[in-house]
């Protein structure tokens, strides 16, 4: 019988507990010369890409235009939060890796769904630069269907406890503010997406 997640209880971590993060102290000199001190987190899993992790835009969509193309989205409880994080799929890069091989992978894993194509990869990108070193890439993926849009099992591994939900693109704006009605949180790289999708077509279109 499943449950709801909830926190139990939060303590201090002593660095040499940690197995994903550690604390760094950055000594640094400003533009004026003067010498200042920075605190940071920093992911201690990073592999020789150099780059931590890779979120994904799955563009599905019907060759005979059967639904309107449309996006998969995440919902997964986050201790740190204490809540349910409405975000893209994403992941770790492996070692050995490229963020375009991960984003396929992962996007397979979490959602089920295997993409054809890579269609764009971003530039390197930070998360968080005033908190931690954490890096990622964004990577848009073709994920085209015949007809109707078909839903295909997770590759969940265990401890995993995604829900995906699918949305056309126009709606995204629109359905990521029902979910901060409904106590979600909305991770900013979707928020982000989202927004800039809707002021794209009010540009578009001129209505303002």
């Amino acid at each position: 019988m499943s449950q709801a997640p909830k926190i139990l209880s939060v303590e201090e971590l002593p660095t040499s507990e940690a197995k994903w993060v550690t604390l760094k102290k950055i000594h640094w000199s400003d533009p004026e010369g003067k010498q200042r001190t920075w605190e940071c987190a920093e992911r201690t899993t990073r592999g020789s890409s150099g780059i931590d992790a890779v979120a994904i835009l799955a563009i599905l969509r019907s060759e005979s235009n059967a639904f309107r193309p449309s996006t998969v989205i995440v919902e997964q409880f986050r201790a740190p939060v204490g809540k349910f994080v409405v975000e893209l799929p994403a992941g770790l890069i492996d070692e050995g890796e490229t963020a375009e091989d991960a984003a396929i992978r992962e996007l397979e894993e979490e959602t089920g769904f295997k993409a054809k194509r890579v269609l764009e990869s971003s530039p390197l990108q930070v998360c968080d630069p005033g908190m931690t070193t954490a890096n990622m890439k964004l990577v848009a993926v073709d994920v085209p269907f015949p007809d109707q849009l078909e839903v295909s099992e997770q590759k969940l591994d265990a401890g995993e406890f995604i829900t995906t939900r699918i949305v056309e693109l126009p709606k995204l704006a629109a359905e990521l503010k029902e979910y901060e009605k409904k106590g979600y949180v909305v991770d900013a790289r979707l928020s982000h997406f989202a927004s800039g999708y809707e002021m794209a077509e009010k540009l578009r279109n001129m209505s303002f």
